[in-house]
C-alpha cells in the first residue's frame, strides 16, 4: 500500500476535490508557485487510489507531446501514448502544471476532455477515447504571472471548476513546516515571521514571494545543522533574486528576524 503524501488542508479543497472527481468534473487550480498544489494533487491521487500523470507545460509543449505520436523501431512504426492518452486510458488523474506555459494551440486539444463530451481524439490513429469515470483532468497556473500572451482563453478556463491557493496561515504553514522538517517551533515561527516579511515586498521589489516549498528547504538546511542564517540565504533569499544588492538588503531582513542558534 503506498503512502499518502502529507497535506495540511487549509479550506474546504479535500473535500471540493473529492466532489469533483465523483461528478467527473475537471479542476483548475489557482495559486502563487510553490504554496502547496502539487502537494495537494499528489495527496488527493494517493488519497483516491487513482494513477497520476504530472506533465510541466511550457512553450514548446505540443499537441502531440500531450496525446501521443508515432515511433520508429525495429523496423515498424508504432503508436505512443502521450500522458493525456495514458491517463485516459487507464482512468487516472492527468495534471498539467503551469498550463498557460503550453501554447494556446495545444490547449485545445482539452476541450472535449473537459465538458460533458469527455473524449479524447487521436487523429493520427482515428481512435476516440471515452474517458471512464475514474479519469480526471486537472490544471494549474499562477494568476500572477497572467498577461496578454500568457494567459488561459476563457473559452478554456470556464470549462473547469476553480479552485484558488494562497499561502497558508501562519499555525497552518508552521504545522506544514515542523512535519516536513522535524525543526522545532521556535525556529519554523521564526521562518514564518521572515516569510510574512518578505511578502509584503511582493510587486514592489520582488517578482515573486517567499514560498512554503523555500521554507521548508530553509527548514531542512536548518534541521541537518547548517547555519540558520545562511540556510535563509541559499534557500530563500538566492533563488528570490539575481540582483545582488537586492539580496544584500533581503539579507539585512534575514538578519533582523533569524536568530543565530543550533537547531
Amino acid at each position: 500500500m503506498s503512502t499518502i503524501p502529507f497535506y495540511q488542508s487549509q479550506y474546504n479543497e479535500v473535500e471540493l476535490f473529492e466532489h469533483a472527481y465523483n461528478n467527473q468534473l475537471p479542476l483548475l487550480l489557482k495559486g502563487p508557485t510553490g504554496c502547496g498544489k502539487t502537494r495537494f494533487i499528489e495527496h488527493m491521487a494517493a488519497k483516491l487510489g487513482r494513477p497520476l500523470y504530472t506533465v510541466a507545460c511550457h512553450d514548446d509543449l505540443t499537441a502531440a507531446d500531450l496525446v501521443g505520436r508515432h515511433l520508429i523501431g525495429d523496423g515498424e512504426t508504432y503508436w505512443h501514448d502521450g500522458p493525456l492518452s495514458k491517463a485516459v486510458r487507464e482512468g487516472a488523474i492527468c495534471y498539467l502544471d503551469e498550463v498557460v506555459e503550453a501554447r494556446k494551440d495545444t490547449t485545445v486539444v482539452l476541450h472535449p476532455l473537459s465538458d460533458d463530451r469527455r473524449f479524447l481524439p487521436i487523429e493520427r490513429t482515428g481512435e476516440l477515447l471515452q474517458a471512464p469515470p475514474e479519469f480526471m483532468l486537472v490544471v494549474s497556473y499562477n494568476p500572477g504571472y497572467q498577461n496578454l500572451l500568457k494567459g488561459m482563453k476563457p473559452s478554456t478556463r470556464q470549462r473547469f471548476v476553480g479552485m484558488r491557493f494562497n499561502y497558508p496561515d501562519i499555525a497552518t504553514e508552521t504545522s506544514i513546516i515542523q512535519k516536513e522538517t522535524g525543526i522545532d517551533e521556535a525556529a519554523s515561527k521564526q521562518l514564518i515571521e521572515l516569510a510574512h516579511a518578505l511578502r509584503v515586498l511582493k510587486d514592489h521589489d520582488l517578482e515573486e514571494s517567499a514560498s512554503t516549498r523555500l521554507l521548508v528547504y530553509a527548514a531542512t538546511l536548518i534541521n541537518s545543522g547548517f547555519g540558520p542564517v545562511e540556510a535563509c540565504r541559499a534557500a530563500i533569499i538566492e533563488p528570490l533574486s539575481d540582483d545582488e544588492e537586492t539580496v544584500d538588503a533581503l539579507m539585512e531582513v534575514v538578519r533582523a528576524k533569524i536568530v543565530e542558534v543550533n537547531p
